[in-house]
C-alpha cells in the first residue's frame, strides 16, 4: 500500500465489462460513505492484450486531468450508447478526442506516452499477483481479495470489503494499544 497510515481499498476494473458498469452508480454512492482512513483507487485489469486499449484510456484520462469528466461516460459509450469497441485503440482516441475537445495530437501523445508501458506493466502484474480472476475485484490493503462473483453479487461485494476494512481498523488498533 501506499500510505501505512491509510487503509487502502484498489478495484480493479475494465470499461469494457457490464458488471463493472453496473456497478459504478453503487461504488459511487459507496465511495461518499467512505470514512477519512480509507483510500480509494482505480487500476484498470490487464489479464489479456485485447484490455490494453482501454488500460491506456484510462491512464490518458488521468495524464489530461479528464478522468472525472470522462470516466463514466467512457462506461456509457459502451454499454448505454454501444458507440465505441473497448479494443478498438484508434476509436478511444477519437472518442477521447472528441470528447474532451482537446487536439487530438494530445490525446495521441497520452496514449503513446513514454511512462504508458510501465503503467500497463504495471496493471498487468498487479492483476496477476493479487490472484484476481476477473472484474470488478476489490483489493483491500494488499492483502484481501473480494468480487461481486465471490460474495455473490455488487452489492454483497462492498459489504465485504466494509468487513474487512473494519477489521483491518480493529487490527490496528488492537496492534496500537500493545
Amino acid at each position: 500500500t501506499e500510505n501505512p497510515s491509510k487503509i487502502e481499498v484498489t478495484e480493479i476494473f475494465w470499461y469494457g465489462c457490464p458488471h463493472c458498469y453496473q456497478l459504478e452508480p453503487q461504488l459511487n454512492n459507496w465511495l461518499k460513505t467512505l470514512p477519512k482512513d480509507v483510500t480509494f483507487k482505480r487500476m484498470p485489469g490487464l489479464p489479456r492484450p485485447d484490455w490494453a486499449p482501454m488500460a491506456k484510456a484510462f491512464y490518458a484520462m488521468e495524464d489530461l486531468k479528464l478522468s472525472d469528466k470522462l470516466h463514466t461516460a467512457l462506461f456509457d459509450a459502451i454499454h448505454k450508447e454501444k458507440t465505441l469497441d473497448p479494443t478498438n485503440e484508434l476509436a478511444a482516441i477519437d472518442w477521447m478526442t472528441k470528447k474532451s475537445g482537446l487536439d487530438k495530437s494530445k490525446v495521441e501523445a497520452a496514449f503513446k506516452s513514454f511512462s504508458m508501458n510501465n503503467k500497463l506493466n504495471q496493471a498487468s502484474q498487479f492483476f496477476r499477483a493479487t490472484g484476481a480472476t476477473g472484474v470488478p475485484s476489490f483489493i483491500i490493503n494488499g492483502q484481501f481479495i473480494t468480487s461481486s462473483t465471490m460474495a455473490g453479487n455488487n452489492d454483497a461485494a462492498l459489504k465485504t470489503a466494509d468487513y474487512i476494512i473494519a477489521n483491518i481498523r480493529a487490527d490496528k488498533a488492537k496492534a496500537a494499544k500493545k
